[in-house]
């Protein structure tokens, strides 16, 4: 799940599409932002007829009968630990950033689960997924369902506009692709969230999964093997394919899910005037925070599956 560079007024462009050279910086006066959100306003485009009709595919009832699955999986089977609930803003849009791990997205359900069923139930929190999976046919048909979009930036617009609360991994996939020997170490923060706050003046919420990155222990990955599924790559574990689709049942590790303070990167007052579209240095920011939570938990951690 990906989300990248913020081509101002092209809103079918993916979000996972890969940034070109960094643009130089330069300050928008009042009369500026107005017209930038003029000409950057969600209108209809293949994205969002492609989802609008049914909310991009969400299923209630789907989501109902999902429920006692992540129930299980949450409650008994990674038994997640929540903590900084109080950052979370209960009416309003906003993002949510962390750290992508575990070579499936496990981490993306259980901070969704956590968050629209025990956090505030009723509150469907919207995980934008790469734009490979839309070529996965029952794959992603049930991300819709559950409640994901796609990656595009008419889509997260959308939402946001919406007072959503969409779910970033400035990752991406090379997020769930970290070996286990990258676990925990956060690749590049693509710049899509920094953009997306700055448009809808909304706040980011940092957040760190601990335990995601060992329920698959990536030794190695295949991109011959992913091609054939319409994936980036495949990834290989002491256990997968060697077992088959047995191999594919993730570890019993103890989770924590933490979110951090709220971020206004519209307020700090580095990325005002000239700084006001520093990308890249909005993105290292919260690349950052994440990376505080991450060591700070795992300094807390006793055991991989005991928490």
């Amino acid at each position: 799940m990906a989300l990248d560079s913020f081509p101002d007024a092209v809103h079918s462009v993916p979000l996972a599409s890969q940034e070109t050279s960094p643009r130089k910086s330069f300050a928008l006066d009042e009369e500026g932002r107005r017209r930038l959100a003029e000409a950057t306003a969600p209108r209809v485009n293949e994205a969002i007829e492609a989802g609008s009709a049914g909310d991009y595919g969400l299923d209630l009832a789907f989501r109902s009968r999902s429920e006692p699955l992540f129930k299980f999986l949450f409650d008994s089977y990674w038994r997640v630990d929540l903590q900084g609930l109080e950052n979370l803003p209960e009416q309003g849009g906003a993002i949510l950033v962390g750290n992508h791990s575990g070579a499936l997205p496990l981490d993306a359900t259980m901070v969704c689960y956590a968050l629209s069923n025990v956090w505030k139930p009723g509150r469907v929190v919207r995980p934008l997924f790469d734009t490979f999976v839309e070529g996965m046919g029952p794959v992603a048909d049930a991300y819709r369902k559950m409640g994901g979009a796609p990656a595009r930036y008419a889509v997260a617009d959308d939402l946001l506009g919406r007072g959503e609360m969409p779910l970033i991994f400035p990752e991406g996939v090379n997020g769930v692709a970290k070996l286990f020997d990258e676990r925990y170490k956060l690749r590049r923060f693509a710049t899509s969230a920094a953009r997306l706050s700055l448009r809808h003046r909304v706040p980011i919420i940092p957040f760190a999964v601990i335990g995601a990155e060992e329920t698959y222990p990536v030794i190695g990955r295949s991109r011959r093997l992913g091609r054939l599924l319409g994936a980036p790559y495949m990834p290989i574990t002491p256990l997968f394919p060697l077992l088959g689709l047995g191999g594919l049942l993730p570890l019993p590790t103890r989770w924590t899910l933490v979110f951090g303070r709220r971020i206004y990167l519209y307020r700090e007052n580095r990325f005002r005037g000239e700084g006001s579209t520093d990308f890249d240095a909005m993105s290292q920011r919260l690349r950052r925070t994440v990376q505080v939570l991450i060591r700070r938990k795992l300094g807390q951690r006793k055991s991989i599956f005991l928490g």
